[in-house]
């Protein structure tokens, strides 16, 4: 489904990637943890088309996509729901959805039955029904959130990247956030996560990579992880 092989990337001079490889099979979850600057963010850029990859090659579904504009990955069928959440602030919760969908719209994927899918993106997030009509800017951080990852689901993705998506909640909100991201696995939807609370990720996910100073140091089933000494010394103690 997502195939990343030895991808290195960075921003100028500075190299934060070195070679690292992923593997995102279809209907499962991948999660990608590691300590702050290790280069997470870097390479969801990387693979959305956000920045230019210096070395390697980004496969979706068979198709080579490194070096493509964002826009056009995400007509192959690529989500990103970034990190900061990034909404559009002047515009209604409801004309954010659908600018989701915009390519579905536009030809540039299958258009499917939008209407049904945002009614779905509502139900899934029913704190986003409550304010459908209201401007995404006036939204609490956590419905912000929310918003961010429905809008990505509303593409009907093939893949959706999900970038710290607990980022500053309150633990009520992470814990909802997790439990859509638990639902939205049970119904098959491919996703990689990159996530702060790594006992959480490596709860809801089948497969785990650590990522330090721009390499894979381990990678394995997140049962596994979740038991490696090494990794529950570093990431999984200490309030994670």
């Amino acid at each position: 489904m997502l195939s990343i092989r030895n991808l290195e990337a960075g921003y100028g001079k500075v190299k934060v990637l070195h070679g690292i490889d992923i593997d995102v099979p279809k209907a499962k979850v991948v999660t990608l943890i590691g300590s702050n600057g290790a280069g997470k963010t870097t390479t969801m850029r990387a693979i959305s088309g956000m920045i230019q990859p210096t070395s390697g090659s980004i496969s979706l579904n068979g198709t080579r996509v490194d070096g493509m504009a964002s826009h056009h990955i995400a007509r192959l069928g690529l989500a990103h729901s970034p990190e900061g959440r990034r909404v559009f602030p002047r515009s209604s919760v409801n004309d954010n959805l659908l600018l989701g969908a915009f390519p579905r719209l536009t030809g540039g994927r299958p258009k499917g039955d939008v209407k049904a899918d945002l009614e779905r993106a509502m139900e899934l997030f029913p704190r986003l029904k409550e304010r459908r009509t209201q401007l995404a800017g006036t939204l609490s951080g956590g419905e912000q959130q929310m918003l961010a990852m429905a809008r990505a689901i509303m593409l009907n993705p093939d893949v959706v990247l999900l970038d710290e998506p607990s980022m500053g909640l309150a633990p009520i909100l992470v814990e909802e956030v997790f439990r859509i991201i638990a639902r939205l696995k049970s119904e098959g939807v491919t996703m990689l996560l990159v996530e702060q609370f790594a006992a959480a990720a490596l709860q809801v996910a089948d497969y785990g990579y650590v990522l330090e100073n721009g390499r894979i140091s381990v990678h394995g089933s997140a049962e596994r992880l979740r038991h490696d000494p090494a990794v529950v010394a570093a990431y999984l103690g200490g309030g994670h």
